[in-house]
């Protein structure tokens, strides 16, 4: 029975609505503002690995996601919308060593206005249960100011702050931690 429950829990559709958000799954319509959001400043600063070189790259990377939501592993990468439907960015889920990662980017114009913390917060609930998970970790560099306060915000704790492996290069992280 419990693997029936967790196999529907991994088909459910993601359509989380705040006061000003909504949380969803990617579809093709989105291609173009995936790109766009992916060439901001602050995206190249901190998650070079997204920002995509042309619109095919960046639909290339929607298909990818989209297939992703059926699996078990992800990561899952879920835009976060205006109610008018505008796509201000995203916040995702990745399998690190030590469990799950959440992670998130709101395009430069759309920063400074809480979004991110209203996401991160709509997100965590579905994300527990969707991953049967009772902690989840959230990895910035000590550089990202913005990065950790949303996660200050959010309910996350301060675990560790120092020298450890980035994308690749040794940085100075701050690591943080939630759990219920």
């Amino acid at each position: 029975m419990c693997s029936n429950i967790e196999s529907t829990i991994y088909q459910v559709s993601m359509n989380i609505k705040t006061k000003r958000l909504i949380i969803t799954e990617f579809n093709e319509s989105m291609i173009e503002s995936v790109y766009l959001n992916s060439q901001d400043e602050d995206n190249k600063r901190f998650v070079p690995d997204e920002v995509y070189e042309s619109i095919d790259e960046a639909k290339e990377v929607v298909h990818y996601l989209i297939n992703q939501y059926n699996s078990q592993d992800g990561p899952f990468v879920y835009p976060i919308l205006l109610h008018d439907e505008t796509n201000i960015g995203y916040v995702q889920l990745v399998h690190i060593d030590e469990g799950w990662e959440i992670g998130y980017h709101i395009a430069k114009q759309f920063t400074k206005l809480g979004y991110a913390t209203e996401a991160v917060k709509a997100i965590l609930p579905f994300a527990m249960e969707k991953l049967n998970i009772n902690q989840i970790y959230g990895i910035c560099l000590e550089e990202n100011v913005a990065s950790y306060k949303v996660l200050e915000k959010a309910g996350f704790t301060l675990e560790y702050k120092g020298l450890s492996t980035y994308l690749g290069n040794k940085r100075l992280i701050q690591k943080y931690k939630y759990s219920i």
